[in-house]
């Protein structure tokens, strides 16, 4: 038997999911000539499918009866995504991200979130460079030193000033929105340097660091150098995995 195919499906089910893919992807209601136009199909061969989406909730209809009126994702759809939210653990799908990161750019890189004492390194890869720093599950970086610390002091800025702690001053806070990056040269411990991505879920909320740390001498912070380009495409891949 030839299994080059994968397993077999139903091919009805996955005809009738364009339409669900298609509402999704524009992401409002539409009417029933262009929500078919979009899943590649007639309007006489998409209304069957929408009156049973219709009837499990995945589908509902406004502003008219029969074919009439826009069609938008219904409860039931909206439910299961919200249930996939919850389910999705962004630290849980970092993981393999940082095995891989450290392995690339042959330095140790860390998730950082936010913990009750600010940024706490969670998630550990080493690289094959050593470094004579303490990284950690639990440690808890500077908020003005780290550049774990700075981004977190960039976007969750109410948070990290209730700590009471020293803060990043306002040019560094800036260079941080602007490049959409922090950095650490020499900080808190001479001879180390770091990088730091934001990961952001859907809501816009800062969630997690992706945090590259090294010895300075091999260590390239410049922004459109080898080191920083794949951290923070790994962390603009992880934000749209999110729903950012």
């Amino acid at each position: 038997m030839d299994d080059t195919k994968g397993p077999r499906g139903i091919q009805s089910i996955e005809v009738g999911g364009q339409l669900l893919l298609a509402l999704a992807h524009h992401g409002r209601p539409m009417p029933l000539k262009d929500l078919a136009r979009e899943a590649g199909m007639t309007p006489a061969k998409a209304h069957p499918y929408l009156v049973s989406f219709i009837k499990l909730g995945l589908v509902e209809q406004d502003g008219g009866s029969g074919r009439s009126g826009l069609y938008g994702l219904g409860p039931l759809a909206l439910q299961l995504g919200l249930i996939s939210l919850q389910q999705y653990d962004p630290v849980r799908l970092a993981t393999p991200v940082i095995e891989d990161l450290a392995l690339q750019l042959g330095h140790t890189v860390a998730i950082a979130v936010w913990g009750t004492r600010g940024p706490t390194i969670v998630r550990v890869a080493e690289g094959p460079t050593p470094v004579h720093v303490s990284m950690r599950h639990g440690t808890v970086m500077s908020l003005a030193g780290t550049a774990s610390g700075r981004l977190f002091a960039t976007w969750r800025a109410e948070e990290a000033a209730a700590l009471g702690e020293p803060l990043p001053d306002a040019d560094t806070i800036a260079a941080v929105r602007r490049d959409g990056l922090a950095t650490s040269r020499d900080g808190v411990v001479a001879g180390v340097s770091a990088a730091a991505a934001p990961v952001f879920e859907a809501s816009g909320r800062l969630v997690m660091a992706l945090t590259a740390i090294g010895p300075s001498a091999s260590f390239d912070t410049a922004l459109e150098g080898e080191l920083v380009v794949p951290l923070r495409d790994a962390a603009a891949l992880l934000s749209r995995r999110l729903g950012r």
